[in-house]
């Protein structure tokens, strides 16, 4: 067995595509796709690759037995849509959405309600950029100056920074506060605004230049 078929093998054990594997280890899907196709015989980013396929990195080159990573603490936390992130503001369970098919896999400790949405837009910039992978965690309570993601009404989830305000009766409001100045506060008061969960992980990759 090669490489590319061991790699192969084992993306399709763990029910993962192309597109999530390769996001897991940090590369591009064409360079995936160009490893289970034998054009690439020696990646260099095997040890994301391994991590990936919660596989150690010299069964991948060398074969032999197969030898997994521990996943005691490694979980699959599903990429989900706004739209979908907008439907657990009603504590609808992660695992009753439907059309889920990519995940991340991550070593923190999340509970088993978090999710992963990707940013879209540009109101968080300069810190987060469309593409970047962020793993919502609904457990984790925010404190003043952290991200959540925050369900508004009827409409799709947001990505904001979480500021706590005082509000004239004394009640706890909040307001979502984008990084990029050109959009506006969302205020958060009568209870019009619901937060969802509280950002645990920001993934980065490298984009095109």
């Amino acid at each position: 067995m090669s490489l590319a078929d061991r790699v192969k093998k084992r993306r399709i054990e763990l029910d993962l595509t192309q597109d999530a594997a390769a996001e897991n280890a940090g590369i591009r899907q064409q360079s995936w796709a160009a490893i289970e196709e034998g054009k690439t015989k020696k990646p260099r980013n095997i040890l994301g690759i391994a991590k990936a396929l919660s596989v150690d990195a010299n069964w991948l080159l060398n074969g032999g037995d197969m030898i997994p990573v521990s996943d005691i603490n490694l979980k699959r936390i599903p990429v989900i849509s706004y739209v979908q992130a907008g439907e657990l503001a009603n504590r609808r369970p992660v695992d009753a959405i439907d059309d889920i098919y990519e995940y991340v896999l991550t070593d923190s400790h999340t509970s088993d309600k978090a999710f992963a949405l990707k940013v879209c837009g540009d109101s968080m910039q300069p810190d987060f950029k469309e593409g970047d992978v962020i793993v919502i965690d609904p457990e984790v309570e925010p404190m003043p100056g952290e991200f959540v993601v925050a369900a508004n009404g009827d409409f799709e989830a947001t990505f904001k920074k979480y500021r706590p305000t005082m509000s004239i009766d004394n009640s706890d409001d909040f307001e979502l506060v984008p990084l990029n100045s050109d959009y506006p506060v969302i205020k958060c008061t009568f209870g019009k605004v619901r937060i969802i969960g509280t950002m645990v992980e920001h993934r980065i990759y490298r984009r095109k230049r």
